[in-house]
């Protein structure tokens, strides 16, 4: 990360001895945990403990407006907190909630479908009321293992009930940002390593300039063969820099490094903030919609006193609950979160530095990709006429020492 909060990663370690950790911890994070998914938000999310899942991440992210399928989708995924202390009777009562709003709100639930997608969406309803009655006498087994993947079954369902409820673009990303791919949507990556394969998804919906970055530099083939160059346990791995003096992509089409803004989401906002932190915004308790609270969470790295000085390099963040409690950590709104590793995330704690990348590609959701019309030197010929060019002795980004 920042040199800053490496250093206080560590220190946070020997402090972890003295029992005072989570004092510092939940001092330090200025109430970025505090304020709840309000009803009136546009993704709520329900109050209580941080989500640590990335695919629950990814369903709340979705840009839709439907009460029934929240109130649904939330009472699946409370079933998560109440297996961990064999809370049978919640669970029986989150299965009977979304078992009614299935049965007695259909016409609810369809509100949000365009028409063209209707057919596909009553279908779905159907089958959902089959596996919530799977997952009704899965539950009466009380066999953890079993429920959870049934619950997963389910609420896989329920995020292509919500998917089919999405109508073009939210927002219009800055103009100023025209001259770089933009992801209009999701996609997909599959990412073959020397220690196993990952699956991440991406979100353009929330952060479309950078994860249109990374999946353009992915079907480029610009991560083939790349190093990991830092791998620290329960913290970072990271990865994107290319071979020689360069420690970004190099555009083809302007001869200069492609730069990428900060750019973060809010929970209740209609757009990303861009090229400020939210702590330097003044937006300290704001929390981003995509969050650092999940294991394998996918980030932008940059340079230390540039947050638009992105380009390719990226960390998977590698949550550890005892150093960095879940909605409790320094990261949210100081890097860019633009996805979630959704396969393979024990493959993450064996990468090491000098571990690669055998290859990376998008396997779903090309057709989101939005290349730029025109490409464009404006930004660079601003830069270029600034007194101090911020690259010409550029930081080390994120995790270089």
């Amino acid at each position: 990360m920042l040199y800053f909060n490496h250093s206080l990663f560590k220190f946070c370690q020997r402090l972890a001895h003295f029992g005072v950790l989570a004092v510092l911890l939940t001092t330090l994070s200025l109430g970025l945990s505090a304020a709840g998914w309000g009803s009136n938000r546009e993704s709520g999310l329900p109050a209580g403990n941080a989500i640590t899942d990335g695919k629950a991440l990814l369903r709340y992210a979705l840009p839709i407006k439907n009460p029934a399928v929240r109130e649904m989708q939330s009472s699946l995924e409370d079933i998560t907190n109440q297996l961990r202390g064999k809370r049978w009777s919640p669970i029986n009562g989150d299965v009977t909630k979304a078992a009614a709003i299935l049965r007695d709100r259909p016409d609810d639930l369809l509100k949000s479908i365009p028409d063209a997608n209707k057919a596909e969406a009553e279908a779905l309803i159907a089958q959902l009321n089959n596996e919530i009655n799977s997952l009704r006498e899965v539950v009466e087994t009380k066999d953890r293992d079993q429920i959870r993947a049934q619950q997963t079954q389910v609420l896989n369902q329920v995020g292509q009930l919500e998917e089919l409820m999405l109508q073009g673009f939210p927002f219009e990303v800055p103009t100023q940002y025209s001259n770089l791919p933009q992801l209009k949507g999701r996609a997909t990556i599959e990412m073959s390593t020397t220690k196993g394969s990952l699956k991440l998804v991406v979100d353009g919906y929330s952060a479309p300039v950078t994860a249109g970055n990374f999946v353009d530099l992915v079907q480029r083939g610009f991560y083939n063969g790349l190093e990991f160059t830092r791998a620290e346990e329960s913290y970072v791995l990271q990865a994107g820099d290319p071979p020689g003096k360069d420690e970004g992509f190099i555009d083809p089409n302007t001869g200069k490094y492609r730069s990428v803004p900060l750019e973060v989401l809010v929970r209740g906002d209609s757009v990303p903030t861009y090229g400020i932190t939210l702590e330097d915004a003044g937006r300290y308790r704001d929390q981003p919609v995509l969050p650092f609270s999940a294991y394998g969470a996918v980030a932008m790295a940059r340079p230390e006193v540039d947050p638009d000085g992105g380009s390719s390099q990226f960390f998977f963040f590698l949550f550890e609950p005892e150093l960095t409690p879940a909605g409790r950590n320094l990261l949210d709104g100081r890097y860019a979160v633009f996805g979630y590793v959704v396969e393979g995330k024990e493959v993450l704690g064996k990468l090491k530095a000098g571990d690669k990348i055998e290859s990376a590609k998008v396997i779903q959701g090309t057709e989101n990709l939005v290349q730029p019309q025109t490409a464009s030197l404006s930004v660079s010929k601003e830069w270029d006429s600034l007194d101090f060019h911020p690259f010409s002795v550029r930081p080390k980004p994120l995790g270089l020492v």
